[in-house]
Protein backbone atom coordinates (compact mmCIF):
# COMPACT_ATOMS: atom_id res chain seq x y z
CA UNK A 1 0.00 0.00 0.00
CA UNK A 2 2.85 2.37 0.81
CA UNK A 3 4.39 1.94 -2.64
CA UNK A 4 1.02 2.61 -4.25
CA UNK A 5 0.57 5.76 -2.19
CA UNK A 6 3.92 7.18 -3.28
CA UNK A 7 3.28 6.22 -6.86
CA UNK A 8 -0.04 8.07 -6.68
CA UNK A 9 1.74 11.13 -5.30
CA UNK A 10 4.27 10.94 -8.13
CA UNK A 11 1.47 10.86 -10.73
CA UNK A 12 -0.26 13.71 -8.93
CA UNK A 13 2.87 15.83 -8.94
CA UNK A 14 3.69 15.14 -12.58
CA UNK A 15 2.12 17.27 -15.27
CA UNK A 16 3.07 18.81 -18.58
CA UNK A 17 3.79 22.46 -19.16
CA UNK A 18 0.80 24.51 -20.37
CA UNK A 19 2.04 27.99 -19.60
CA UNK A 20 5.08 28.37 -21.82
CA UNK A 21 3.45 30.96 -24.10
CA UNK A 22 2.26 33.16 -21.22
CA UNK A 23 3.78 36.56 -20.60
CA UNK A 24 4.26 36.77 -16.86
CA UNK A 25 2.98 39.84 -15.03
CA UNK A 26 4.95 42.40 -13.06
CA UNK A 27 3.93 40.58 -9.88
CA UNK A 28 5.50 37.29 -10.95
CA UNK A 29 8.37 35.78 -8.97
CA UNK A 30 10.84 32.90 -9.09
CA UNK A 31 11.73 31.13 -5.86
CA UNK A 32 14.05 28.32 -4.83
CA UNK A 33 12.20 25.84 -2.62
CA UNK A 34 14.14 23.83 0.00
CA UNK A 35 12.56 20.99 1.95
CA UNK A 36 13.81 19.45 5.18
CA UNK A 37 14.82 15.88 5.87
CA UNK A 38 12.25 13.11 6.16
CA UNK A 39 12.11 9.96 8.26
CA UNK A 40 12.90 7.56 5.40
CA UNK A 41 16.41 7.04 4.05
CA UNK A 42 15.57 8.37 0.57
CA UNK A 43 14.28 11.61 2.12
CA UNK A 44 17.05 12.05 4.71
CA UNK A 45 18.98 14.52 2.56
CA UNK A 46 16.12 16.95 1.90
CA UNK A 47 14.89 18.23 -1.43
CA UNK A 48 15.12 21.26 -3.74
CA UNK A 49 12.81 22.64 -6.44
CA UNK A 50 11.77 25.85 -8.22
CA UNK A 51 8.53 27.76 -7.71
CA UNK A 52 7.02 30.14 -10.27
CA UNK A 53 4.32 32.35 -8.78
CA UNK A 54 2.17 34.85 -10.69
CA UNK A 55 -1.09 35.87 -8.95
CA UNK A 56 -2.30 37.82 -11.98
CA UNK A 57 -2.06 34.83 -14.35
CA UNK A 58 -3.08 32.44 -11.54
CA UNK A 59 0.18 30.46 -11.78
CA UNK A 60 1.66 28.80 -8.71
CA UNK A 61 3.80 26.03 -10.06
CA UNK A 62 6.59 23.75 -8.82
CA UNK A 63 9.40 22.48 -11.08
CA UNK A 64 10.79 19.32 -9.51
CA UNK A 65 13.97 17.64 -10.84
CA UNK A 66 13.71 14.81 -8.30
CA UNK A 67 11.15 12.47 -9.87
CA UNK A 68 11.38 9.25 -11.87
CA UNK A 69 9.00 6.86 -13.59
CA UNK A 70 8.59 3.38 -12.07
CA UNK A 71 6.93 2.22 -15.29
CA UNK A 72 9.86 3.11 -17.55
CA UNK A 73 11.18 0.11 -19.53
CA UNK A 74 13.72 -1.95 -17.55
CA UNK A 75 13.48 0.53 -14.66
CA UNK A 76 14.86 -1.77 -11.93
CA UNK A 77 17.59 -3.21 -14.17
CA UNK A 78 18.72 0.27 -15.20
CA UNK A 79 18.56 1.41 -11.58
CA UNK A 80 20.88 -1.44 -10.54
CA UNK A 81 23.26 -0.68 -13.42
CA UNK A 82 23.49 2.97 -12.46
CA UNK A 83 21.62 4.24 -15.51
CA UNK A 84 19.31 6.39 -13.42
CA UNK A 85 16.95 8.42 -15.58
CA UNK A 86 15.29 11.18 -13.57
CA UNK A 87 13.03 13.86 -14.95
CA UNK A 88 11.73 17.34 -14.38
CA UNK A 89 8.07 17.17 -13.38
CA UNK A 90 5.65 19.96 -12.54
CA UNK A 91 2.71 20.38 -10.18
CA UNK A 92 0.74 23.03 -8.37
CA UNK A 93 2.56 24.35 -5.32
CA UNK A 94 -0.40 23.44 -3.12
CA UNK A 95 -0.18 19.76 -4.09
CA UNK A 96 3.55 19.82 -3.46
CA UNK A 97 3.06 21.25 0.04
CA UNK A 98 0.47 18.59 0.92
CA UNK A 99 3.10 15.88 0.45
CA UNK A 100 5.59 17.61 2.76
CA UNK A 101 2.94 18.43 5.33
CA UNK A 102 1.95 14.75 5.36
CA UNK A 103 5.61 13.76 5.82
CA UNK A 104 6.09 16.40 8.56
CA UNK A 105 8.95 18.18 6.78
CA UNK A 106 9.69 21.89 6.78
CA UNK A 107 9.60 23.90 3.56
CA UNK A 108 11.32 27.23 2.90
CA UNK A 109 11.23 29.48 -0.16
CA UNK A 110 13.85 31.99 -1.32
CA UNK A 111 12.35 34.58 -3.65
CA UNK A 112 15.03 35.67 -6.12
CA UNK A 113 15.63 39.36 -6.79
CA UNK A 114 15.22 39.21 -10.56
CA UNK A 115 13.89 41.76 -13.00
CA UNK A 116 10.94 41.08 -15.31
CA UNK A 117 13.14 39.94 -18.19
CA UNK A 118 15.11 37.51 -15.99
CA UNK A 119 11.94 36.05 -14.47
CA UNK A 120 10.45 35.49 -17.91
CA UNK A 121 13.67 33.92 -19.22
CA UNK A 122 13.87 31.53 -16.25
CA UNK A 123 10.20 30.62 -16.66
CA UNK A 124 10.62 29.89 -20.39
CA UNK A 125 13.71 27.78 -19.67
CA UNK A 126 11.88 25.69 -17.07
CA UNK A 127 8.81 25.26 -19.26
CA UNK A 128 10.95 24.12 -22.16
CA UNK A 129 12.95 21.80 -19.93
CA UNK A 130 9.70 20.24 -18.65
CA UNK A 131 8.57 19.15 -22.12
CA UNK A 132 8.47 15.34 -22.60
CA UNK A 133 11.34 15.43 -25.08
CA UNK A 134 13.55 17.48 -22.72
CA UNK A 135 12.65 16.52 -19.16
CA UNK A 136 14.80 13.37 -18.76
CA UNK A 137 18.36 13.51 -17.48
CA UNK A 138 20.97 11.04 -16.21
CA UNK A 139 20.90 11.30 -12.45
CA UNK A 140 24.03 11.22 -10.31
CA UNK A 141 23.62 11.39 -6.53
CA UNK A 142 26.64 13.65 -6.02
CA UNK A 143 26.97 15.66 -9.22
CA UNK A 144 23.61 15.85 -11.01
CA UNK A 145 20.55 15.73 -8.80
CA UNK A 146 17.56 17.81 -7.72
CA UNK A 147 19.86 20.07 -5.71
CA UNK A 148 22.70 20.68 -8.18
CA UNK A 149 20.13 21.38 -10.92
CA UNK A 150 19.00 24.51 -9.08
CA UNK A 151 22.29 26.33 -9.45
CA UNK A 152 22.79 24.89 -12.96
CA UNK A 153 19.52 26.41 -14.17
CA UNK A 154 20.21 29.84 -12.69
CA UNK A 155 23.76 30.02 -14.07
CA UNK A 156 22.56 28.78 -17.47
CA UNK A 157 19.86 31.47 -17.70
CA UNK A 158 21.61 34.37 -15.98
CA UNK A 159 25.17 33.45 -16.96
CA UNK A 160 27.81 35.80 -15.49
CA UNK A 161 25.21 38.10 -13.91
CA UNK A 162 25.08 35.83 -10.90
CA UNK A 163 27.94 34.94 -8.57
CA UNK A 164 27.90 32.17 -5.95
CA UNK A 165 30.12 32.76 -2.92
CA UNK A 166 31.07 29.61 -1.03
CA UNK A 167 32.84 31.42 1.80
CA UNK A 168 30.12 30.30 4.23
CA UNK A 169 31.47 26.73 4.06
CA UNK A 170 34.09 26.48 6.82
CA UNK A 171 34.57 22.70 7.01
CA UNK A 172 36.71 20.30 4.98
CA UNK A 173 34.55 17.19 4.76
CA UNK A 174 34.45 14.23 2.43
CA UNK A 175 31.29 13.09 0.68
CA UNK A 176 31.09 10.25 3.22
CA UNK A 177 31.27 12.77 6.08
CA UNK A 178 28.47 14.80 4.51
CA UNK A 179 26.32 11.69 4.11
CA UNK A 180 26.98 10.80 7.76
CA UNK A 181 25.64 14.21 8.84
CA UNK A 182 22.25 13.29 7.39
CA UNK A 183 22.04 9.61 8.30
CA UNK A 184 22.61 9.74 12.04
CA UNK A 185 19.17 8.25 12.62
CA UNK A 186 19.43 5.81 9.72
CA UNK A 187 21.93 3.32 11.13
CA UNK A 188 21.15 0.50 8.70
CA UNK A 189 20.92 2.89 5.79
CA UNK A 190 24.33 4.33 6.68
CA UNK A 191 25.73 0.80 7.03
CA UNK A 192 24.46 -0.08 3.55
CA UNK A 193 25.90 3.12 2.11
CA UNK A 194 29.31 2.47 3.67
CA UNK A 195 29.21 -1.08 2.32
CA UNK A 196 28.20 -0.12 -1.23
CA UNK A 197 30.15 3.10 -1.84
CA UNK A 198 33.87 3.14 -2.52
CA UNK A 199 36.95 5.08 -1.53
CA UNK A 200 36.17 7.78 -4.11
CA UNK A 201 33.76 9.37 -1.62
CA UNK A 202 36.48 9.64 1.05
CA UNK A 203 38.37 12.37 -0.78
CA UNK A 204 37.86 15.87 0.55
CA UNK A 205 34.91 17.50 -1.17
CA UNK A 206 35.32 20.88 -2.83
CA UNK A 207 33.02 23.66 -1.71
CA UNK A 208 31.00 23.21 -4.89
CA UNK A 209 30.71 19.48 -4.15
CA UNK A 210 28.76 20.27 -0.98
CA UNK A 211 25.87 21.43 -3.16
CA UNK A 212 24.56 17.95 -3.84
CA UNK A 213 22.76 18.54 -0.52
CA UNK A 214 19.73 20.90 -0.57
CA UNK A 215 20.76 22.63 2.68
CA UNK A 216 24.01 23.76 1.06
CA UNK A 217 22.20 24.98 -2.04
CA UNK A 218 19.96 26.98 0.30
CA UNK A 219 22.97 28.67 1.92
CA UNK A 220 24.68 29.09 -1.45
CA UNK A 221 21.71 31.16 -2.64
CA UNK A 222 21.60 33.08 0.65
CA UNK A 223 25.18 34.20 -0.04
CA UNK A 224 24.91 34.63 -3.82
CA UNK A 225 24.83 37.99 -5.58
CA UNK A 226 23.45 39.29 -8.88
CA UNK A 227 24.67 42.19 -10.97
CA UNK A 228 22.18 44.42 -12.79
CA UNK A 229 22.92 47.80 -14.36
CA UNK A 230 26.27 47.92 -12.59
CA UNK A 231 24.69 47.29 -9.18
CA UNK A 232 25.63 44.18 -7.18
CA UNK A 233 22.96 43.00 -4.75
CA UNK A 234 21.94 39.79 -2.95
CA UNK A 235 20.35 37.22 -5.25
CA UNK A 236 17.71 36.35 -2.64
CA UNK A 237 15.15 39.07 -1.98
CA UNK A 238 13.13 37.30 0.70
CA UNK A 239 13.30 34.00 2.60
CA UNK A 240 10.05 32.55 3.92
CA UNK A 241 9.27 29.49 6.03
CA UNK A 242 6.15 28.05 4.42
CA UNK A 243 5.89 24.88 6.51
CA UNK A 244 7.29 24.09 9.94
CA UNK A 245 7.97 20.50 10.95
CA UNK A 246 6.44 19.33 14.19
CA UNK A 247 9.07 18.19 16.68
CA UNK A 248 8.61 14.50 17.33
CA UNK A 249 10.70 12.70 19.92
CA UNK A 250 9.47 9.11 20.04
CA UNK A 251 10.98 7.30 23.02
CA UNK A 252 12.95 4.28 21.85
CA UNK A 253 15.00 3.19 24.88
CA UNK A 254 16.01 -0.14 23.33
CA UNK A 255 16.68 1.14 19.81
CA UNK A 256 20.41 0.42 20.20
CA UNK A 257 19.62 -3.29 20.29
CA UNK A 258 18.68 -3.27 16.61
CA UNK A 259 21.60 -1.20 15.30
CA UNK A 260 24.11 -2.80 12.89
CA UNK A 261 26.86 -2.63 15.52
CA UNK A 262 24.79 -4.48 18.15
CA UNK A 263 23.48 -7.13 15.76
CA UNK A 264 26.93 -7.79 14.27
CA UNK A 265 28.49 -7.80 17.75
CA UNK A 266 26.02 -10.46 18.94
CA UNK A 267 26.65 -12.59 15.83
CA UNK A 268 30.41 -12.14 16.25
CA UNK A 269 30.28 -13.21 19.90
CA UNK A 270 28.33 -16.32 18.90
CA UNK A 271 30.93 -17.14 16.23
CA UNK A 272 33.72 -16.51 18.77
CA UNK A 273 32.07 -18.89 21.24
CA UNK A 274 31.72 -21.64 18.61
CA UNK A 275 35.33 -21.05 17.54
CA UNK A 276 36.51 -21.42 21.13
CA UNK A 277 34.57 -24.69 21.49
CA UNK A 278 36.02 -25.93 18.17
CA UNK A 279 39.54 -25.08 19.34
CA UNK A 280 39.04 -26.78 22.70
CA UNK A 281 37.42 -29.93 21.25
CA UNK A 282 39.65 -29.98 18.15
CA UNK A 283 36.58 -30.23 15.96
CA UNK A 284 35.55 -27.85 13.21
CA UNK A 285 31.97 -26.68 12.65
CA UNK A 286 31.84 -27.10 8.88
CA UNK A 287 28.39 -25.49 8.64
CA UNK A 288 29.72 -22.30 10.24
CA UNK A 289 32.74 -22.10 7.91
CA UNK A 290 30.54 -22.69 4.88
CA UNK A 291 28.08 -19.98 6.00
CA UNK A 292 30.83 -17.42 6.72
CA UNK A 293 32.65 -17.99 3.46
CA UNK A 294 29.50 -18.17 1.37
CA UNK A 295 28.03 -14.94 2.77
CA UNK A 296 31.30 -12.95 2.63
CA UNK A 297 31.78 -14.25 -0.92
CA UNK A 298 28.30 -13.10 -1.96
CA UNK A 299 28.86 -9.65 -0.45
CA UNK A 300 32.27 -9.43 -2.14
CA UNK A 301 30.76 -10.37 -5.50
CA UNK A 302 28.12 -7.64 -5.17
CA UNK A 303 30.82 -5.10 -4.22
CA UNK A 304 32.85 -5.99 -7.32
CA UNK A 305 29.78 -5.90 -9.59
CA UNK A 306 28.89 -2.43 -8.31
CA UNK A 307 32.49 -1.39 -8.99
CA UNK A 308 33.05 -2.88 -12.43
CA UNK A 309 29.63 -3.69 -13.90
CA UNK A 310 27.63 -0.51 -13.26
CA UNK A 311 27.78 3.18 -14.09
CA UNK A 312 27.47 4.23 -10.43
CA UNK A 313 30.32 6.70 -9.93
CA UNK A 314 30.26 6.42 -6.13
CA UNK A 315 30.77 2.62 -6.02
CA UNK A 316 34.18 2.86 -7.70
CA UNK A 317 37.30 1.61 -5.83
CA UNK A 318 35.32 -0.04 -3.04
CA UNK A 319 37.87 -1.69 -0.75
CA UNK A 320 35.26 -3.62 1.22
CA UNK A 321 36.32 -6.50 -1.02
CA UNK A 322 39.33 -6.94 1.30
CA UNK A 323 37.18 -8.53 4.00
CA UNK A 324 34.29 -9.64 1.78
CA UNK A 325 36.53 -11.61 -0.57
CA UNK A 326 34.58 -12.83 -3.60
CA UNK A 327 36.55 -16.12 -4.08
CA UNK A 328 35.19 -17.18 -0.68
CA UNK A 329 32.02 -18.07 -2.56
CA UNK A 330 33.86 -20.98 -4.20
CA UNK A 331 36.11 -21.89 -1.29
CA UNK A 332 33.01 -22.28 0.90
CA UNK A 333 32.22 -25.62 -0.75
CA UNK A 334 35.71 -27.00 -0.05
CA UNK A 335 35.15 -26.25 3.63
CA UNK A 336 32.33 -28.77 3.74
CA UNK A 337 34.95 -31.50 3.44
CA UNK A 338 36.42 -33.12 6.54
CA UNK A 339 39.96 -32.83 5.21
CA UNK A 340 40.96 -29.37 4.00
CA UNK A 341 42.99 -29.18 0.75
CA UNK A 342 46.63 -28.21 1.32
CA UNK A 343 46.33 -24.99 -0.65
CA UNK A 344 43.72 -23.64 1.80
CA UNK A 345 46.55 -23.05 4.30
CA UNK A 346 47.96 -20.30 2.07
CA UNK A 347 44.48 -19.04 1.28
CA UNK A 348 43.69 -18.48 4.97
CA UNK A 349 46.98 -16.61 5.38
CA UNK A 350 45.95 -14.40 2.44
CA UNK A 351 42.60 -13.63 4.06
CA UNK A 352 44.28 -12.57 7.31
CA UNK A 353 46.74 -10.36 5.41
CA UNK A 354 43.89 -8.72 3.47
CA UNK A 355 42.09 -7.80 6.69
CA UNK A 356 45.26 -6.25 8.15
CA UNK A 357 45.71 -4.27 4.91
CA UNK A 358 42.12 -3.10 5.29
CA UNK A 359 42.80 -1.88 8.83
CA UNK A 360 45.83 0.12 7.62
CA UNK A 361 43.70 1.65 4.85
CA UNK A 362 41.07 2.52 7.46
CA UNK A 363 43.60 4.17 9.79
CA UNK A 364 45.05 6.19 6.90
CA UNK A 365 41.48 7.15 5.87
CA UNK A 366 42.04 6.02 2.31
CA UNK A 367 38.60 4.49 2.79
CA UNK A 368 36.55 4.83 5.95
CA UNK A 369 34.58 1.70 6.79
CA UNK A 370 31.53 1.37 9.01
CA UNK A 371 32.33 0.91 12.71
CA UNK A 372 29.89 -2.00 12.88
CA UNK A 373 32.45 -4.09 10.98
CA UNK A 374 34.98 -4.00 13.84
CA UNK A 375 33.69 -7.02 15.83
CA UNK A 376 33.21 -8.97 12.59
CA UNK A 377 36.80 -8.34 11.47
CA UNK A 378 38.15 -9.51 14.82
CA UNK A 379 36.15 -12.72 14.76
CA UNK A 380 37.01 -13.39 11.10
CA UNK A 381 40.73 -13.20 11.86
CA UNK A 382 40.17 -15.51 14.84
CA UNK A 383 38.25 -18.00 12.71
CA UNK A 384 40.84 -17.90 9.91
CA UNK A 385 43.57 -18.61 12.48
CA UNK A 386 41.65 -21.66 13.67
CA UNK A 387 41.29 -22.85 10.07
CA UNK A 388 45.04 -22.44 9.62
CA UNK A 389 45.63 -24.86 12.45
CA UNK A 390 43.18 -27.36 11.00
CA UNK A 391 44.79 -27.05 7.57
CA UNK A 392 48.19 -27.88 9.14
CA UNK A 393 46.92 -30.71 11.32
CA UNK A 394 44.94 -32.35 8.52
CA UNK A 395 47.66 -31.95 5.88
Amino acid sequence: MKLKRYFFLFVLLSSTGIYSQIKLSQKASISVVTCGSGSELYSSFGHSAFRVYDPINKIDKIYNYGTFNFNAPNFYLNFAKGKLTYQLSTSRFGYFLQVYKYENRWVKTQELDLNQEEIQATFIFLENNAKPQNRDYQYDFFYDNCSTKIEDVITTVLKDKVSFNNSHIKTNKSHRDLIADYTKNQKWGKFGIDLALGSVIDKKATKDDYKFLPDYIFYAFENATIKNNGEIKPLVKKTTTVLNAQKLNPIKPLAFLTTPFTIILIISLLIAFITYKNFKNKKRSKWLDFTLFFLTGIIGLVVLLLWFATDHTATYKNLNFLWAFAPNLIVAFYLLKCKLPQWTFYYFILLIILIFIMIVIWVLKIQVFNNALLPLLIVLVTRYYLLLKFAIDKA
